[in-house]
C-alpha cells in the first residue's frame, strides 16, 4: 500500500491523494505537522525529504518528492491518466511545468502569505502575487473555453496537478477566482464530478486552521 506523506492544507499533496483516488489505489495518509516545523527539522530532511517538502510518496523502499514526479510515476506505473498518445503525453508535461511554476506556485503563495503566514503580509508584494495569479488564471481559463479538461476529452494527470489548491475556501485566499474564471470553475465542477474525488479538507489528515489575515 502506498504511503502519502502531507497534511490537509497542502494542495499539492491533494493532487496526489486525488490522482490515488481516482486510479483506485489504496494508500494511506502519514500526517506532516508542517506548522510546528516538522518539515525544518534535521531529522525530516535526512529521512524523509531533504527539500523539506511534502508531499512524498512511499511505494515499497522507492520514495518518490515532488508532486509532478509523483503523478507521472503512477500515471506510467498504472497507465491511467498520462495521456493517450505521446503528443498528449507531452501536452501533460507542458502543463504539470505551467502548474509547477505559475498555475499552482503563485496562488499557493499568495494563499500562504494571507491564510497562514506568521505575520501580516506586506501589501505591496500581495498586490504583485495577486497579478500573477490573475495572469496564470487567464490563461487556464482561456483554455479550457474549448476544452474539458486540459488535454483532450478526459481527465489526466495535468488536471490533478492544476486542481490542487482550487476547491479550498474561497475564505483563505479572498481572491473570488472562481466567479471572475468562469471556465476554471466548470472544469473544477467536472474534476468534482470525478469517481474519487473527495475534498482535502476530509481526506487528508490534520486539523483545518481558521485564516489569520
Amino acid at each position: 500500500m502506498y504511503r502519502l506523506h502531507g497534511f490537509c492544507q497542502s494542495g499539492n499533496t491533494f493532487k496526489v491523494a486525488l490522482a490515488l483516488r481516482c486510479m483506485g489505489e489504496p494508500w494511506t495518509p502519514v500526517f506532516v505537522d508542517f506548522f510546528r516545523g516538522a518539515t525544518r527539522r534535521d531529522d525530516w530532511r535526512r529521512d524523509v525529504n531533504e527539500m523539506g517538502e511534502a508531499p512524498v510518496l512511499e511505494d515499497g523502499d522507492l520514495r518518490l518528492t515532488q508532486s509532478g514526479v509523483i503523478l507521472t510515476y503512477l500515471a506510467r506505473k498504472h497507465g491511467r491518466f498520462g495521456g493517450r498518445s505521446e503528443s498528449e503525453q507531452q501536452e501533460v508535461l507542458r502543463w504539470l511545468f505551467f502548474d509547477n511554476h505559475k498555475f499552482t506556485s503563485y496562488f499557493a503563495t499568495y494563499r500562504f502569505l494571507k491564510a497562514f503566514g506568521p505575520s501580516a503580509p506586506d501589501p505591496a508584494v500581495m498586490a504583485f502575487m495577486k497579478g500573477r495569479v490573475d495572469a496564470a488564471y487567464a490563461i487556464v481559463d482561456k483554455h479550457l473555453a474549448g476544452n474539458a479538461f486540459m488535454v483532450g476529452p478526459e481527465p489526466t494527470i495535468a488536471d490533478f496537478s492544476l486542481c490542487g489548491y482550487v476547491f479550498y475556501p474561497e475564505e483563505e485566499s479572498g481572491l473570488q477566482l472562481m466567479t471572475r474564471f468562469p471556465n476554471v470553475a466548470r472544469w473544477a465542477e467536472r474534476v468534482r464530478a470525478l469517481p474519487g474525488w473527495g475534498h482535502p479538507y476530509e481526506i487528508l489528515p490534520g486539523e483545518r486552521i481558521a485564516p489569520k489575515w
